[in-house]
């Protein structure tokens, strides 16, 4: 213990935060083995479906060109489609990004005329300009798909009647964000995901229902295709990715529905059949081998966070107790200062760029300036640790990521001690935190 409290401190870590750090630790042991038991599941999940089929070194060889008859690009979407027990999927290094996924999800299943509708509130502020809700070139609008929005009622509940009244005989795909994006609303769990896609489909049985699934997959046994969902969509850069891959995106779903993505992604009259891997299989094959373990390890750092932070007072989504949807921690501090001080914590964590100053600026796709912490091996991965947040009331930082989780522990104990240095809050809060965690146990 001694050699490890010593090792922080040449981290630049306080006494005062590491021993807060353990205190908060010890309490969170029980919590983290069901974490432990979870991850085991799902590594059996996936590799049961390498397995199954039949993934070979001939896989990992991968093509240029045309890509035809690219052995490893389709077995490995045969297992994601397995992974996620649905008809087919569509993984590719030519998508770009998760909002290039769903923009494609959503771009090859509406048609002119058509309506999307998100019972679920304001999407991702990145998907705001692909739909139209702010003016864009090719965006949704441009095309004659309309939107519509019925937000979530103030505690977080869905708004059923609200829904109901929104769906008409244009409705034609329904879009379900599972996680909270710059909200600070609750993210979705599986079981209320699969409620809510029943609710609808009673309603219109033939309504595409597309699950918003990043940051959520292997945190639960379950996944949104399996209580109902048409179609889920991801980044390879957060979970799926498991820090390996360097770029992609998935699709899996209803045939057609990732027929039709495959088809605007190519060409019509193309689709699956082309598109090279160039080399990149290794990473994807075995990035998704480790996810469900990497994705525990940044679920155990999301968990630590919220408490940490809960207990020097500060609003915190999800709180340090409830069940985990995503591996997505909101903590909201009031005060661009806090923001900046935060996430400047993050960035000395980093194992890439740890000497870099992260700083607000005008990013494309927002509507506000961000500041982004991500000192990582593959640029602007999330799965790794990571922490971002638009400078705008109410001033919430959006930590995730770890590819280990004493990884994401030292990032958030970072994190604190730029709090300190910043002058944000001082070692008078955290003695006081500390009090607070022994007067509960006890």
């Amino acid at each position: 213990m001694e050699e490890i409290r010593n090792m922080y401190a040449q981290m630049g870590i306080s006494n005062a935060v590491f021993e807060y750090g353990e205190e908060i630790t010890e309490n969170l042991k029980e919590r983290f083995a069901e974490i432990d038991q979870n991850a085991e599941y799902n590594q059996l999940k996936v590799l049961k479906a390498m397995q199954d089929h039949q993934v070979s070194e001939a896989c990992l060889l991968g093509t240029t060109g045309y890509g035809y008859n690219d052995l490893g690009r389709d077995t490995l979407e045969q297992v994601y489609a397995s992974v996620f027990h649905t008809e087919d999927a569509l993984v590719r290094p030519q998508i770009t990004c998760g909002t290039h996924a769903l923009a494609l999800a959503l771009m090859s299943n509406l048609r002119p005329g058509d309506e999307l509708l998100s019972p679920v509130g304001k999407p991702y502020d990145t998907l705001e300009e692909v739909i139209g809700i702010r003016p864009s070139k090719g965006s949704l609008a441009e095309y004659g798909i309309t939107y519509r929005q019925v937000d979530l009622n103030k505690d977080g509940s869905f708004d059923w009647e609200g829904i109901a009244g929104a769906i008409n005989e244009r409705t034609h795909l329904v879009t379900i964000q599972r996680s909270k994006g710059y909200q600070t609303r609750p993210t979705l769990s599986v079981k209320r995901i699969g409620e809510l896609i029943s609710f609808i489909k009673k309603i219109k049985p033939d309504v595409i229902c597309m699950v918003d699934n990043c940051y959520g997959e292997f945190v639960e046994l379950s996944e949104p295709s399996d209580v109902g969902a048409d179609m889920v969509v991801g980044s390879l850069i957060k979970n799926p990715g498991g820090g390996l891959a360097p770029i992609g995106g998935y699709i899996a779903g209803k045939k057609e529905c990732v027929e039709n993505a495959a088809y605007r992604l190519t060409s019509p009259g193309l689709g699956k059949e082309v598109g090279a891997s160039l080399g990149i299989l290794p990473q994807f094959y075995q990035g998704l081998f480790l996810a469900p373990t990497v994705t525990a390890g940044a679920l155990k750092g999301a968990i630590f966070a919220a408490n940490v932070y809960e207990n020097l007072n500060f609003a915190v989504i999800p709180n340090g107790t409830e069940s985990r949807h995503d591996i997505i921690q909101a903590v909201t501090f009031g005060t661009p200062e806090g923001v900046i001080a935060f996430c400047e914590g993050i960035q000395a964590a980093a194992p890439v760029d740890s000497h870099v100053t992260p700083e607000p600026w005008d990013m494309p796709g927002y509507d506000s300036k961000v500041i982004m912490a991500a000192g990582a091996f593959v640029s602007g991965s999330s799965i790794e640790l990571s922490a971002d947040g638009p400078i705008k009331p109410p001033y919430a930082v959006y930590f995730q990521g770890g590819l280990t989780w004493q990884h994401a522990r030292f990032g958030i104990l970072k994190s604190l001690q730029s709090l300190l240095d910043k002058k944000v809050l001082t070692v008078a809060d955290v003695e006081k935190a500390k009090e607070k965690l022994r007067k509960s146990a006890k």
